[in-house]
């Protein structure tokens, strides 16, 4: 990396930084502290780990996802490795200032799997994709089950309109993903020795995902699945802290605070994570220092969690894995320029 290239990166850093801080300053100068520490001391165990084991079978779902979209390639890989690259990931996630570490990890090993950086890249990318949609649909779900109990969520319109635009958006791309290509061609054209091999192939990719509905079926009920378990696992810590979040609320408050502290404008969303979980508590007329502390201990445990991932990190990084001895020399050699 260039010394401009640093310094930009520097002074991006400084200023989510700062408005992190900024944000969390505001935040407890206008909370009670005291009330926010009580609640964290005096935890029930039982409810953190209970939250605890939901994120584990959480990050096993997210991981037999993953193996669904690498096998509609041809390519299987086994559950625990995929496990195994989900928990560096995370680490990367929560402990790197940027929320897509984690996906430049899955990004390189799944590259050891398909020996194709374009495979590997789509395979995540459509992951990613499918994630986000389903963070919006379990949010638009529970903004309308609970305006149906009566309970008002703010922006409950916008987060339907973000979720319609999603699945309006996404389906004719997987199931007709030649239209997203005839979108790529002119950039193929301006550069076809740097993008023409890659749109092809990423082209391939898509096709190859929406010949195999079965599986990208599969991929978007785990994807759900996923959603709802994150939301029970922020509902067990609220219940750990005797936070007195009524659960449809949860359904909405936890996946719209995901979405939006994905804006690169913090570090790995804190502040606005806290500022999100305040604002709806008050809109809710709940008390704010159950809201930071909610937000607080939730990432703090998910933190705790993500340090075994470190720990498969620092293990096997002098050991790499080799390619599944599944594939042939033929097709790794079609594919052996990693392109």
């Amino acid at each position: 990396m260039s010394q401009p290239s640093r310094l930009r990166s520097a002074a991006a850093f400084l200023a989510k930084l700062v408005i992190s801080v900024g944000i969390l300053v505001w935040l407890f100068q206008h909370t009670d502290v005291s009330a926010v520490a009580a609640r964290a001391r005096t935890a029930h165990v039982g409810w953190v780990v209970a939250g605890l084991a939901i994120y584990a079978v959480m990050v096993v779902l997210s991981s037999w996802r993953w193996q669904l979209l690498l096998g509609a390639q041809g390519f299987h890989a086994p559950l625990n490795r995929l496990n195994a690259s989900w928990m560096v990931a995370l680490f990367f996630n929560n402990f790197l200032p940027s929320n897509i570490g984690g996906d430049v990890i899955r990004i390189a090993d799944s590259v050891a799997i398909t020996r194709s950086r374009t495979v590997a890249a789509a395979v995540v990318l459509v992951d990613r994709a499918i994630g986000l949609a389903a963070l919006l649909v379990i949010a638009a779900s529970g903004a309308w089950i609970a305006s149906m109990q009566g309970i008002n969520v703010p922006g409950r319109d916008y987060v339907w309109m973000a979720a319609v635009g999603m699945i309006v958006a996404g389906l004719p791309v997987m199931l007709k993903p030649a239209l997203l290509i005839r979108l790529l061609e002119p950039i193929g054209k301006l550069h076809p020795e740097l993008f023409g091999k890659r749109i092809d192939r990423f082209s391939d990719t898509l096709h190859r995902i929406a010949e195999a509905p079965a599986r990208l079926w599969g991929a978007v009920a785990g994807a759900l699945a996923v959603q709802f378990l994150i939301v029970i696992f922020y509902l067990c810590i609220a219940w750990a802290i005797d936070a007195p979040l009524p659960p449809l609320a949860g359904f909405v408050i936890v996946p719209v605070s995901l979405v939006l502290q994905m804006a690169p404008v913090s570090v790995n969303g804190f502040g606005v994570r806290e500022a999100i979980f305040a604002w709806f508590f008050s809109r809710l007329g709940l008390p704010t220092d159950a809201a930071i502390a909610l937000s607080l201990l939730s990432t703090a445990t998910v933190m705790l969690f993500s340090l075994g991932g470190g720990v498969i990190w620092v293990v096997r990084r002098n050991h790499p894995v080799p390619a599944p001895a599944t594939q042939t020399s033929t097709e790794l050699e079609a594919l052996g320029d990693y392109s």
